[in-house]
């Protein structure tokens, strides 16, 4: 009997371990690795891993019916471009995981993505943003964001709005911040706007860097600035910016959409030192479905950040991370989990050589079919043709104030900039825009709009060649020897110094003397502003076409010729009898005179004659061709 139930508890452990083998089997062949490659120290990171996490559980919640579950291996990649490549690597390796959701970076994409070139892997970024990503030497890369480039024609916009005439870019050293300059570049020069100075920041920067160019845009004209950096960059930039005093007024800061998307997670510290910064960020409607969203993701990135601010809301790299697991659980769904892979001829065991890697067999038809997914997703219309995000996006201007943001308006491709999220198509441009959009409150908590530029003290003096002239009235020049000046005057210096009074700004210049001692003609005097010795030339300069070849010439303010000077009369009469005034009375009699004694005459040789018209009782007939026959023989 002890040994019937002895046998009895080995035949059940045996079925027991049999039946956790075959779970095991079912779990891995059932289940589909994907790798999640993100920088979980940054505020992406970590919004970014939330939102993936939740997917999931989400999506097979909804669809409990689905054979194919995702398996998610998150990786922290630090910020560092290599432990993003070694990160998948490992993945491809170990777990042969048939797909890359991430990386985070711009540069990071550019080597992951000859990974998946290699093993037929799709990579697939929601954060990754730079315009250069999408190219055909990258063929199994999906970019599921829009790129920077969508968002270019919206902050030109805003700039011609407030009437600005130059911006100055500033964007940090990588991928991601060199990939929007030649776009945003395209976008201000069709509006006439220009961009005098592009400030690269290190992506290694120390808080020494960004004070050293900060101070050298301090000493520039341009006070309107494009900041295009990683939310980590932003951070340090402006709060030096607000040490140095560069977030008072006069200043107008611009910052794109990777820093506008996640401006709720940023410390509330980063957020003060920002105020008065205008942000351009994707816009997203409200429904009760996202509110229901939020909660949910709000409570789990508290349990998964419980240092964190409770004040951190799902943003819109949260709602498309969202958006792709769904769509790459779908895909994976329709084609199965890939239970064979072939290797490469050169194989190495226990070795991370990219020979050792093994070849995909599904590879091609996930990413057919992850492109042809299109769905209504919490970010908008989810529609990966051609591998990248391509719609019609609205997006959203934003106006930091306090601890927090308030909204200005919108932008869309058809409406342009409005106050009110409109679609009927009428749109306003130019300075015309401005009137509809909230008031903005500025730097230093100012509600004058910057006006673009201004002449720092520690910056350039405008650089004014002048020489005298022939004719000292038109312009004079003498050199002050104990204040080593140049002194000048005459018609010439009035009208260019009452120019610079009438000027919007303040316009700080110095005269600079052209030697005249030898035969230098004014040729070379306009030559040498050509040669930028001065930034201008001030004189009784004459318009001539070898000259115009070098330099631009103002409007002139005299011109040759002959001229004719009569006195006037204030007693004009000014009534009918105007037209009497050439002749005088006498004259006047006289030539009345002559006329009748013309008629009488003419009317005698007619009458003698034997002209029938002119015999008979006088008529007004006669008279009319006396007076006819007077002006015939005149």
């Amino acid at each position: 009997m002890k040994r019937a139930r002895g046998g009895a508890i080995v035949l059940f452990l045996l079925l027991a371990v049999d039946f956790g083998i075959a779970q095991n089997t079912i779990g891995k062949a059932d289940g589909f690795h994907v790798g999640v490659i993100l920088d979980l120290g940054s505020p992406v990171g970590k919004v970014a891993r939330t939102s993936v996490l939740l997917a999931v559980q989400d999506f097979y919640a909804a669809h409990r019916n689905y054979s194919t579950k995702l398996v998610l291996h998150v990786r922290d990649s630090m910020g560092s471009d290599i432990k993003a490549a070694s990160a998948a690597i490992e993945l491809l390796e170990n777990y042969k995981v048939q797909a890359i959701i991430g990386p985070q970076k711009s540069s990071e994409v550019v080597f992951i993505s000859k990974l998946g070139n290699i093993t037929q892997v799709p990579i697939v970024s929601f954060t990754a943003t730079s315009p250069s990503l999408t190219c055909d030497s990258m063929p199994y890369f999906v970019q599921a964001t829009p790129d920077d480039s969508a968002q270019v024609n919206s902050i030109a916009s805003l700039v011609q709005a407030y009437g600005w005439r130059e911006v100055v870019a500033v964007y940090d050293d990588t991928d991601y911040g060199r990939g929007i300059v030649p776009y945003l570049a395209d976008a201000l020069q069709k509006i006439d706007v220009r961009v005098p100075y592009r400030s690269v920041i290190p992506s290694s920067a120390t808080s020494e860097t960004i004070i050293k160019k900060l101070t050298e845009l301090m000493a520039m004209q341009t006070r309107v600035f494009i900041v295009h950096m990683s939310s980590t960059m932003t951070s340090l930039l402006f709060m030096k910016a607000k040490e140095l005093g560069m977030m008072n007024q006069g200043f107008a800061w611009i910052t794109t959409s990777g820093v506008a998307n996640i401006m709720d997670t940023l410390n509330p510290r980063v957020i003060e030192a920002m105020n008065g910064v205008l942000g351009v960020r994707y816009h997203v409607s409200r429904s009760q479905e996202l509110d229901n969203l939020s909660k949910r993701w709000n409570k789990m990135y508290l349990q998964d950040n419980p240092d964190e601010s409770p004040s951190n809301k799902l943003s819109i790299v949260g709602l498309w991370g969202y958006d792709t697991i769904w769509a790459l659980a779908r895909a994976a769904e329709k084609v199965g989990v890939s239970n064979t892979t072939n290797k490469p001829l050169l194989s190495i065991k226990n070795s991370t050589c990219l020979e050792s890697m093994t070849i995909s067999t599904k590879g091609h038809e996930l990413l057919k079919t992850i492109v042809q997914n299109k769905f209504k997703g919490f970010g908008g219309e989810f529609d990966l043709t051609y591998r990248q995000q391509h719609k019609a996006y609205v997006f959203q201007i934003i106006n930091v104030v306090g601890r927090g943001w308030r909204e200005i308006g919108f932008w869309t491709v058809k409406s342009g900039l409005s106050r009110q999220l409109k679609q009927d198509g009428f749109k306003k441009t130019g300075q015309q825009s401005m009137h509809d959009l909230n008031p903005v409150i500025w730097p230093g908590e100012s509600t004058k709009i910057p006006m673009g530029w201004e002449i720092p003290a520690v910056g350039k003096k405008l650089r004014v060649g002048v020489r005298s002239s022939k004719i000292p009235e038109f312009i004079k020049t003498y050199k002050d020897a104990v204040k080593n000046a140049t002194t000048v005057s005459g018609l010439t210096v009035d009208i260019f110094e009452e120019a610079v009074k009438r000027l919007p700004f303040p316009l700080s210049y110095e005269y600079l003397e052209f030697d005249t001692t030898d035969t230098r003609s004014y040729n070379d005097f306009v030559y040498h502003v050509y040669l930028q010795e001065y930034d201008i030339a001030v004189a009784d300069i004459t318009i001539r076409y070898n000259r115009s070849l070098y330099v631009d010439f103002t409007v002139p303010y005299t011109e040759s010729g002959v001229g004719m000077i009569v006195p006037v009369k204030e007693n004009v009469m000014k009534d009918v009898w105007l037209f009497l005034k050439p002749l005088s009375t006498e004259m006047w009699i006289g030539s009345i005179i002559l006329f009748m004694y013309t008629g009488v005459v003419v009317w005698l040789l007619e009458y003698l004659n034997g002209n029938e018209h002119v015999h008979g009782p006088f008529s007004l007939k006669q008279l009319a061709t006396t007076i006819f026959s007077i002006f015939e023989e005149s």
